[in-house]
């Protein structure tokens, strides 16, 4: 597992004493009891004690190692329990409302999409409904329903390339994402035409991670769980995932939910899970159900997944919505 630690300098930086004093560590050697300023040799693995020169620690590890491998295991806890902490708090949504119709976006991926033009995500039902001029009148030719742009699709596949990489010369990390899931799909896409890359297409998910592109986290995750285009690696993958689970990407959490499930961590399943389900990821809700069946989860799990996966449905339903689902699939929005 891997765990971050940042640490935070100052403006006025404190005194070595004073640092000491607030670490609980005392300017004076655990072996002989000198004091002073030149007692600043540290126990390697637990850092709570000091001596004054590398033999009093040689000379003090066997009255010490009982207290240090104690000072380590705390540690550990802690850093697990404050890790666990962040992991499992309600993450914010991926993306913020439609800026149209100002409804909760859908998680599901059809339920949205991304103007390269404005760098803007609509939702399946204000991308679906029809544009109109100043004088009310419905515009024939395709154009964006935010910025008035004139439709990718209607664009050449060179100014489709040239709009990503404005974007991206922007910071747009949802740009830099897209033209990553370009290159790892290749062929003649939106973002132009692109070959079959993975390094690329790994490069700019790193990119977009490092401007917390939750969905990122969760591709660089599944190219190390199944070796994609680099080698394979559980714990980088588990670490990715939940970063991107962190971040609010369903997919993430439920790839995490059934990791734990998989590895017999019924209770941190659920957690995950539910977290899930509560975001509108509907296999979570149908794994939580296939845990309850087999006895791994009590009813009141499936209920409380069931009641907050309903909750989310009444906050992105709109008959808008609807008609753009019954009249195209790949508006499909839950």
């Amino acid at each position: 597992m891997y765990i971050d630690i940042t640490f935070v300098q100052h403006e006025e930086e404190m005194s070595t004493e004073d640092n000491n004093n607030n670490n609980g560590i005392s300017n004076m050697c655990a072996n002989c009891g000198k004091e002073g300023g030149d007692v600043t040799n540290t126990c390697n693995k637990c850092k709570m004690v000091k001596y004054c020169n590398a033999a009093c620690k040689k000379k003090h590890r066997h009255k010490h190692k009982k207290d240090c491998e104690e000072h380590v295991r705390q540690a550990a806890e802690r850093a697990a329990e404050l890790h666990d902490e962040k992991l499992f708090k309600q993450p914010p949504p991926p993306f913020e409302d439609c800026p149209i119709c100002f409804l909760r976006m859908p998680s599901y991926p059809s339920g949205s999409s991304y103007q390269s033009c404005c760098g803007k995500v609509i939702c399946s039902g204000c991308g679906f409904a029809p544009v109109y001029d100043n004088q009310g009148k419905k515009d024939d030719i395709q154009k964006c329903p935010y910025c008035r742009a004139p439709a990718p699709t209607i664009i050449t596949v060179e100014d489709s390339h040239e709009r990503y990489k404005r974007r991206m010369e922007v910071g747009d990390a949802h740009a830099i994402y897209n033209l990553g899931c370009c290159y790892h799909d290749g062929g003649n896409l939106l973002c132009g035409f692109l070959p079959h890359d993975m390094d690329k297409a790994l490069e700019l998910w790193h990119r977009a991670a490092k401007l917390d592109f939750a969905a990122a986290y969760t591709n660089i995750g599944f190219a190390y769980k199944e070796g994609r285009g680099i080698e394979v690696d559980k714990d980088k993958a588990l670490h990715y995932y939940e970063l991107g689970a962190m971040g609010g990407d369903t997919v993430a959490r439920h790839n995490l939910g059934k990791l734990e499930a998989n590895g017999g961590n019924f209770d941190r399943a659920l957690k995950h899970l539910i977290i899930a389900a509560s975001d509108g990821n509907e296999q979570s809700l149908k794994f939580i159900k296939q845990m309850y069946t087999c006895g791994f989860a009590k009813k009141e799990d499936y209920m409380k997944a069931l009641q907050l996966y309903q909750t989310y449905l009444g906050e992105i339903k709109s008959s808008q919505r609807d008609e753009a689902a019954a009249a195209r699939k790949d508006c499909h929005y839950y």
